[in-house]
């Protein structure tokens, strides 16, 4: 079985102070730390032992996972796993990079997320340059708050051509078309982020292939429903596998509506889901993928009621 595995323990505390983050700068307790490093131990023993399955595991902490040395251990040790195809995190590219140099780097990628005024420009960059020089598969992203564009402008130049940068609409802000405009320049495929997407009665691969885990070993199809499908570790999870429609009304994040399969983007990110690489960028030299396939532009944010959506027609005898 192919499973995609989104992890995220009980840490929650972040070297960062970003206005736009509910966690900045935030400190876990030595209880709080001891607690999400025997969580994250017990993830990992557990994939260990899945050679029936072929996993690919996105790490995505609250807090900031890389500064910690548990994260990193886990990193490098799964990589190594001939059973696991990808294993990713997101991280703001604060910790050291000479890690890197024991894990597979095959299988190793980084999801890094440059946030302005938290860290120096050329400190960031400097560890980009680590990054690419070790030969790590890696994107690079920004918040699309006004305050950020020239920052992002000057990334997009100084980034090497082959490493995307991404731009995440920002929580809760409305963008012109002239605005939109702009931060499609930089990131062909920012009109996915833009609006949140239609995702009442769709088909999506979570809770069939795609799965949230938390420190407890929790299962649920996705971070954003709270419904538990059963427990990682005692395999009660595995019995309530398959299609079934989305839930809720909208998807807003990319780590939920990249697996609606109402979307493109297994397409535009073949190869690269967890880390966030699109085909055409992470194959240089190959013939590119187009970014932003025609009529899939994402849907406005003035949607009708729960009930006036269409179940997709593969999932009218699924549960939900």
């Amino acid at each position: 079985m192919d499973l995609t595995l989104l992890y995220r323990g009980p840490l929650s505390s972040c070297d960062y102070d970003c206005p736009y983050c509910p966690f900045a700068k935030r400190r876990d307790t030595t209880a709080q730390l001891r607690a999400d490093r025997t969580a994250l131990g017990r993830f990992t023993a557990w994939a260990h032992e899945q050679h029936g399955d072929r996993l690919s595991v996105l790490f995505t902490p609250w807090g900031e996972g890389l500064v910690r040395s548990w994260y990193r251990r886990a990193l490098v040790d799964l990589s190594h796993r001939p059973h696991v195809q990808r294993v990713a995190i997101q991280t703001n590219l604060s910790c050291r990079t000479d890690w890197l140099r024991d894990a597979d780097l095959d299988t190793v990628a980084l999801w890094c997320t440059y946030h302005p005024g938290q860290t120096p420009y050329e400190r960031f960059l400097a560890k980009t340059r680590a990054l690419s020089g070790l030969g790590v598969r890696f994107s690079v992203g920004i918040v699309g708050v006004p305050d950020h564009l020239e920052h992002a402008r000057r990334l997009r130049a100084e980034l090497p051509p082959h490493v995307y940068l991404w731009v995440n609409a920002a929580e809760g802000h409305t963008y012109t078309d002239e605005q939109a405009a702009e931060w499609t320049e930089l990131d062909p495929l920012f009109p996915f982020s833009r609006h949140p997407h239609q995702s009442a009665g769709m088909p999506c691969r979570t809770g069939e292939s795609v799965l949230s885990v938390d420190g407890e070993g929790t299962v649920r199809r996705c971070h954003f429903v709270r419904t538990a499908l059963g427990n990682l570790y005692d395999g009660s999870y595995r019995a309530a596998l398959g299609p079934r429609a989305c839930p809720k009304e909208l998807c807003d994040c990319h780590i939920g509506y990249v697996h609606l399969e109402t979307l493109p983007l297994y397409d535009v990110f073949a190869g690269g889901i967890l880390e966030r690489v699109p085909q055409s960028q992470a194959l240089p030299g190959r013939p590119a993928l187009p970014l932003v396939p025609r009529g899939t532009e994402p849907l406005p944010r003035t949607l009708g009621s729960h009930a006036d959506h269409e179940v997709h027609p593969r999932l009218r005898t699924a549960g939900t």
